[in-house]
């Protein structure tokens, strides 16, 4: 019973001596204003946080995870052709990719894809 009280007192101890020391001993002498201040890619921090951005950039960067993540369903089909019934793979495949097209289609009619008026 003693060993497991001084095995807890022990475990609490050594993290609380460790995290004093870490503490006193980083403390920093000279406060400099520009050293503390947060550099985010040269931008001001004291300026506005909402900037401006094209919603046709935003737009692209969405059609662009969409079709980057139908990609990645399509890498496997080639890969269960030789496993599975042929029709029924051209039959799946034809339809997937018809759906791709007609999305793609309805985005180009939609104009999504024009980055300048």
């Amino acid at each position: 019973m003693m060993m497991l009280l001084m095995t807890v007192a022990i475990t609490f101890m050594l993290p609380m001596i460790i995290m004093l020391l870490a503490t006193t001993l980083s403390k920093k002498s000279i406060n400099d204003r520009e050293k503390s201040s947060p550099f985010e890619c040269g931008f001001d921090p004291k300026s506005s946080a909402r900037m401006p951005f094209s919603i046709q950039f935003f737009l692209i960067a969405v059609i662009f995870l969409i079709f980057d993540v139908e990609i990645a369903l399509i890498l496997p089909i080639v890969i269960i052709m030789k496993t599975s019934n042929i029709m029924m793979w051209t039959l799946s495949t034809m339809t997937f990719i018809v759906i791709l097209l007609t999305g793609l289609y309805y985005e180009w009619n939609q104009g999504a894809l024009k980055w300048a008026n």
